[in-house]
């Protein structure tokens, strides 16, 4: 038995060994394609663990000694990555952590010469930025197991974000304020119905997410749910986009194809953004909403056709309906059950709910940070005109801006409330002049040495007029520290 155990030993080479573990990975990723791998590192390091691991991933390399690029050259589908550190890594810590936030890798995996000491810088960015650490010699078969468990990971949390912000309505109606409690109530009470609903707001309020709450929590749930977009709808194509058509209908029709009110049979159609639809186009819907029922273009006969109706505007209908512009009979067919979701800035309360939200669920591929005090005050306090997504996109800005783990309120371009108010309050003509007067009067003393008859003199002006405008601009107390100086013999002014 020893000699069994010797013979192995003594005829296989690190070669004969890599080869052997290459094969096994192989053989066990034949199916698998190569999925991207970022390793940053000092150049030339390790060149035997990217040798084992180059079987299932594509190495993408990144040197920490070389400048860090504005937009590295990273896949899209990147999510794991290695990071190498050399020895005496301590002064290059900064730039490190410089690469570590532009690559924006979701998960990294350590591999150091040996533990660093838990009080040193190096050991603190371990723990801020990787998942995993591994100390010289790496165990391979363990680093691959690692990585490859990572990924699964990431693509799970990716997916599940990815889920979130598709499913928007999951957090346009978060938060406990009174108002957004009370379009819940609403909500949940229209589900329970067939009714028609017609949904208002402001852009980005949450007007779909709305039908898609309603739809998912009725008894059509399991039915299809299918969105309109009316903006989008051409006039000269209403009836075939929503109708369908038939075989040879028109010239490129080359094929039967069901509209989409057809398509809605069973479940939920959604009118997004009604208001859009122009007269002609509201006649065509308004004969689907009286009698349930389609006729495909081309054909001659009728399908029935139940999707219950829910429509969204920007604009309320009864004001359209006043200049002539929205049918009132297809108003009233839509308008019998109606809930209005208020703008951001009538729920301020949710936005440190809804801000928390939007930065687990949009920035999955890079380190979470956090509002600062001061930004969050900001974020409160703003009128928010683009509501939802003017909120999103200003945390986005915040995230990519700040240098810091804190996202302050610079980075989100906001200005604390009350910053420049007393300035802009006091912007007016008289102001302007009162300004351009009290430095005309101090270059003027500056000129004359406090000589306020000379000082006169230099702005051409007499000196009773003078003496006014010092009384104007400059307290008492600073104007009797002034020197006069005798005026020149021969002054009359």
């Amino acid at each position: 038995m020893a000699g069994y155990n010797a013979v192995p030993v003594k005829q296989s080479s690190l070669n004969d060994w890599q080869h052997y573990f290459q094969g096994t990975l192989l053989r066990s990723n034949v199916f698998m394609e190569k999925r991207p791998l970022v390793w940053l590192s000092a150049a030339h390091q390790n060149t035997f663990i990217r040798g084992v691991l180059q079987p299932c991933w594509h190495l993408i390399e990144f040197d920490f000694y070389q400048p860090v690029p504005l937009f590295p050259n990273t896949p899209e589908a990147a999510k794991v990555g290695v990071l190498e550190l050399p020895e005496n890594v301590e002064d290059d810590l900064p730039k490190l952590e410089s690469w570590l936030e532009t690559l924006g890798i979701m998960y990294w995996v350590a591999i150091a010469p040996e533990k660093p000491d838990s009080k040193t810088s190096t050991a603190h960015l371990i723990v801020r930025y990787c998942s995993d650490f591994h100390t010289q010699p790496v165990d391979t078969e363990r680093l691959n197991t690692v990585l490859g468990h990572l990924w699964g990971m990431a693509s799970m949390k990716e997916s599940t974000c990815r889920a979130n912000l598709h499913d928007y309505g999951d957090l346009a109606l978060l938060g406990n304020s009174p108002a957004i409690q009370n379009v819940h109530n609403l909500l949940r009470r229209y589900s329970a119905t067939l009714e028609s609903v017609l949904i208002t707001g402001e852009s980005s309020t949450g007007k779909d997410a709305s039908a898609r709450f309603i739809h998912r929590h009725s008894i059509r749930a399991t039915g299809p749910l299918i969105f309109v977009n009316c903006a989008a709808l051409p006039s000269t194509l209403t009836q075939s986009e929503l109708f369908g058509y038939e075989k040879g209908a028109f010239t490129s029709a080359q094929q039967s194809h069901p509209g989409r009110l057809e398509q809605a049979n069973g479940g939920t159609l959604v009118f997004s953004g009604i208001n859009e639809l122009h007269l002609e186009q509201q006649s065509a819907l308004l004969r689907f909403l009286q009698e349930g029922e389609v006729q495909r273009v081309g054909s001659n006969t009728r399908i029935s056709a139940n999707g219950r109706v829910i429509a969204t505007t920007t604009q309320p209908l009864p004001e359209l309906v006043a200049v002539g512009l929205f049918r009132s009979d297809v108003y009233f067919r839509l308008g019998n059950l109606e809930v209005a979701l208020p703008p951001l800035r009538d729920r301020c309360e949710d936005i440190p709910t809804l801000a928390q939200a939007l930065l687990d669920a949009s920035f999955p591929g890079m380190k979470q940070k956090s509002l600062s005090s001061a930004a969050m005050h900001c974020l409160i306090n703003h009128s928010w005109p683009g509501n939802l997504q003017e909120l999103q996109n200003r945390l986005r800005r915040g995230v990519l801006l700040s240098e810091q783990s804190t996202i302050e309120p610079s980075d989100l371009g906001l200005r604390p409330p009350g910053a420049g108010r007393s300035q802009a309050s006091n912007l007016s003509l008289q102001s302007f002049r009162d300004q351009a007067d009290h430095q005309a009067l101090v270059c003027s003393l500056r000129l004359s040495n406090n000589n306020l008859s000379e000082a006169a003199r230099v702005l051409k002006i007499s000196r009773a007029s003078f003496y006014r405008l010092l009384e104007k601009h400059a307290p008492h107390s600073a104007s009797s520290s002034f020197q006069q100086k005798p005026a020149p013999k021969g002054d009359t002014t």
